[in-house]
């Protein structure tokens, strides 16, 4: 349904939805930046927004038709006309066709196009429907202009795009090519955010371990830029994500063991526990040189806590080839573990295959490697009671304990003094409850 109600001509205030990854959470951030500069107010109620952005995520079906639905309900209300946006990688992957299934949607902006937010909404003011996509990112964007929420935690962008061509993945299509961000940029901010009281920034990226590989002059891989940045005063802790294990190098296992502010968490998706199942992936690696390199990483870094991403009922996978992956998860035991069953998703190679694993058989090989994995993590909590350990304070809660983080991701609530939020403090683990350490105040 088309609104038979004229468009506003101005636009006083806005709300942003924001959906998907770490990097359309920053996204979010430089797009408020330039919204407010433009002297807009946020609002955090979609029925007093004049502008609406749905900041979108295209890596599974169910988060499209959650925005589709979304967009889909605003647009049959009557009570009054906000200008609608679809931003990010489902506004990358439908393109014009968003147009045709939403036509109240005003304007279609993709990843690559954040800069020309303002000229897209000229022209929306003028009557025009907008479109602005370009597969390539330019590295152009003002992010010292982002508006960001936490004041001890901030995310700093370094590569954009992704050349690994995973064939489940959309993100090739819907982010572009690698595109790193010089060096002298990325360390300019870190220094700004930590003179304005940052504490800890995770650096981005599609596959920020491959930063500056697509740069050779500038002589600068991921492993030189943590050196440069562990320099920057005030800075006490780096993390980073996501990581592609084929990038993994010693040079990087060797700075997460030097560092004293690179924090001793690797998310490490393995995606298959079976090699065949991996090369129909896409991967570049087998079974065995992942587990190789766990195993140099564990030995150079003993406490390091891992994470990783795992599909199950890939096409074509079998129950032999899903006991491999259970296996896996058991032998390595990670810390954190994002479990999906597989969706075939418009766009990517395996698409083309029959999606010939039942859904229910896929639901089953889910919820049990969703239980080993509860049961590892239980292990592990319990082994670590009694521990010391340095936490990041950030907030205080709602029951007004203060919520902390350790350098390995582990959440952490304990008593103590507003004042502590955002400095470095030792606790003692004694108990948990579900997944949060509770602890004491050393």
């Amino acid at each position: 349904m088309v609104y038979d109600i004229p468009i506003m001509r101005e636009l006083k205030t806005f709300y942003i939805r924001t959906y998907g990854c770490q990097m359309n959470e920053l996204d979010t951030e430089i797009m408020v930046g330039q919204l407010e500069k433009r002297g807009l107010e946020r609002v955090f109620d979609e029925t007093e927004g004049d502008l609406l952005i749905f900041n979108t995520c295209s890596i599974r079906d169910l988060a499209e038709r959650k925005v589709m639905g979304k967009i889909g309900q605003i647009g049959r209300s009557k009570k009054h006309r906000p200008v609608i946006g679809v931003t990010g990688c489902m506004a990358m992957a439908k393109k014009e066709n968003l147009f045709k299934k939403l036509p109240h949607v005003n304007f279609v902006l993709g990843t690559n196009n954040i800069t020309d937010l303002n000229t897209v909404l000229d022209e929306v003011l003028e009557n025009k429907q907008s479109i602005r996509i370009d597969n390539q990112f330019e590295e152009n964007l003002d992010y010292l202009i982002a508006k960001r929420d936490d004041p001890i935690k901030a995310y700093v962008s370094i590569i954009r795009g992704c050349d690994k061509f995973c064939t489940y993945c959309v993100v090739p299509y819907t982010r572009g090519q690698e595109v790193s961000r010089p060096p002298e940029l990325i360390e300019e901010e870190c220094r700004i955010l930590a003179q304005k009281g940052y504490k800890e920034i995770t650096l981005l990226g599609q596959n920020v371990n491959s930063y500056g590989k697509d740069q050779k002059e500038w002589n600068c891989l991921f492993h030189d830029l943590l050196y440069r940045l562990d320099k920057i005063d005030g800075l006490e802790r780096i993390r980073f994500m996501t990581s592609h294990p084929v990038d993994i190098t010693l040079e990087l296992m060797q700075a997460i063991r030097d560092l004293p502010s690179l924090c001793e968490f690797v998310h490490f998706p393995i995606q298959a526990g079976s090699s065949r199942i991996l090369k129909k992936m896409h991967r570049i690696y087998t079974k065995e040189q992942y587990l190789e390199k766990v195993a140099l990483l564990r030995e150079i870094v003993p406490n390091v806590a891992l994470g990783t991403d795992i599909i199950v009922g890939f096409p074509t996978e079998t129950d032999e080839e899903f006991q491999e992956t259970y296996d896996v998860l058991k032998e390595i035991r990670y810390s954190v573990a994002y479990l999906y069953a597989y969706s075939p998703r418009k766009g990517t190679p395996a698409m083309r295959w029959r999606d010939d694993i039942p859904e229910e058989v896929k639901q089953e090989r889910l919820q049990r490697l969703l239980s080993l994995h509860s049961k590892i993590g239980a292990e592990q909590r319990e082994s670590m009671l009694g521990m010391e350990a340095e936490v990041l304070v950030e907030k205080v809660n709602k029951e007004g304990k203060l919520k902390a983080r350790t350098r390995c991701w582990k959440n952490v609530l304990f008593s103590g003094e507003e004042k502590l939020v955002g400095t470095l403090q030792h606790v003692n683990l004694h108990s948990f409850n579900h997944q949060t350490f509770l602890a004491k105040l050393l």
